[in-house]
């Protein structure tokens, strides 16, 4: 049966869109494309259900396509909306008959975000011109912006703008449950910065662990960039550890300069991607005021550039596929590098200072561990952590998304201006 919709074209008529798979991205899908007039068909695996909750959706879409590719309609089309492609262009080239076109998606962005002006991978891997124009129609509802790749480069620069990002807002929430501590209770984390910190932290925490474990593990661009991110992280910390003050000052400064360019000739624009005032605003404690915080030396800021540096990667080239978290991440990382008098005392007080010593210890220990369980593969490992620590902020989660979301939208509709 055809929609009646005004926004369905007539050469459209008739076309049914398949959903398989109802998880929250799915749902946002199935939703907003079916308010737009589209015939939606949606379902999931209801006899596989209970093992299914206990997979990741990129792993299990071998066993899915398997199931179901065999029986596709001719001349219909066929696509994922996995965060890894690799294992995802696999399944359909082994499982789905020779006529049927591929066109994959990706929209670079969590359920909860409006995906207007987000952008949104498409990948015409195996697809007549008329086909991948009728996916774009056909997604032209969320009103994102279209970047067409190929899987490889999505894969490769879905690493670049997640992965690392990732594993440190997953280090910091496991160094917090490791020392039983709720930032936002004391003194130690306030200001913009460490809102972005803690508001992203259980952002991220709020979610499926399987939302973040298949693009880390599954993605081997993304598997090298988080054992980077360990390296980069355990040896700064030895330089503050052993009072390296002009090794660590000299290390921190070659990686600003190969990140973010050398002065005179930086690759950040002449007004900054955040600014404090906006972010001083969604504070979760009592405390709110940014002149009470203490010296902090952002450890995590240090050995995210330092990581980006020895992987020769520049966060700004891929700005056009990054997600409301990069954005938020690179633009606090920014704030720190493009003052130098910010930069200096971050890396005097990291020599001198040892007030953040102990939580800088039990991050590093949560670096490691993350990108361990990473190289081995362990998804049930993975999954454990996850919970674990999950589970320790479940009761200020509901409280921190909410924030976390005013938070991201005033600073996106703030870098429109």
């Amino acid at each position: 049966m055809a929609s009646t919709n005004s926004e369905v074209p007539s050469v459209m008529t008739g076309f049914t869109v398949g959903i398989i798979g109802m998880g929250d991205m799915g749902k946002m899908y199935a939703r907003r494309l079916s308010d737009a007039g589209w015939r939606i068909v949606a379902c999931d695996r209801e006899e596989f259900y209970e093992a299914l909750k206990e997979d990741v959706e990129a792993a299990a879409i071998d066993r899915v396509v398997a199931q179901y590719g065999p029986s596709t309609k001719l001349g219909a089309i066929v696509g994922g909306q996995t965060s890894c492609k690799d294992p995802e262009i696999k399944a359909f080239e082994a499982h789905l008959p020779e006529d049927v076109d591929i066109v994959s998606c990706h929209s670079l962005h969590g359920p909860g975000v409006d995906p207007r002006d987000q952008p949104l991978v498409i990948i015409k891997h195996r697809s007549s011109p008329a086909s991948a124009q009728k996916v774009v129609t056909i997604l032209g509802c969320l009103k994102s912006k279209i970047v067409y790749l190929t899987a490889h480069e999505h894969d490769r620069i879905t690493a670049d703008t997640q992965a690392v990002t990732h594993a440190a807002f997953l280090s910091m929430g496991k160094a917090w449950h490791a020392s039983q501590e709720f930032p936002w209770e004391g003194a130690r984390y306030v200001g913009g910065i460490e809102n972005v910190k803690i508001n992203l932290m259980l952002r991220i925490y709020s979610q499926k662990w399987h939302v973040y474990a298949g693009l880390a593990i599954l993605n081997p661009e993304a598997r090298k960039q988080i054992a980077q991110y360990a390296e980069s992280t355990t040896d700064l910390y030895k330089l503050m550890l052993g009072g390296h003050l002009e090794e660590l000052r000299a290390r921190v400064y070659n990686a600003r300069d190969r990140v973010f360019g050398r002065a005179g000739e930086v690759r950040w624009e002449a007004e900054p991607l955040l600014r404090d005032e906006v972010l001083d605003k969604f504070s979760l404690g009592e405390n709110k005021q940014p002149e009470s915080l203490l010296p902090n030396n952002h450890l995590s800021l240090l050995a995210m550039v330092d990581c980006w540096s020895a992987l020769g990667i520049v966060p700004y080239d891929h700005m056009i596929c990054s997600t409301p978290l990069f954005r938020l991440w690179l633009g606090v990382t920014e704030t720190l590098f493009r003052n130098e008098g910010r930069l200096d005392e971050a890396i005097r007080v990291a020599i001198e200072d040892n007030t953040f010593r102990s939580d800088d210890l039990e991050f590093t220990f949560a670096a490691r561990g993350w990108a361990e369980c990473v190289s081995l593969g362990h998804f049930e490992t993975w999954r454990e952590r996850f919970q674990a620590t999950a589970a320790f902020f479940e009761p200020r989660i509901a409280g921190a998304v909410e924030v976390g979301t005013a938070m991201v939208k005033a600073v996106l509709e703030s870098t429109k201006k």
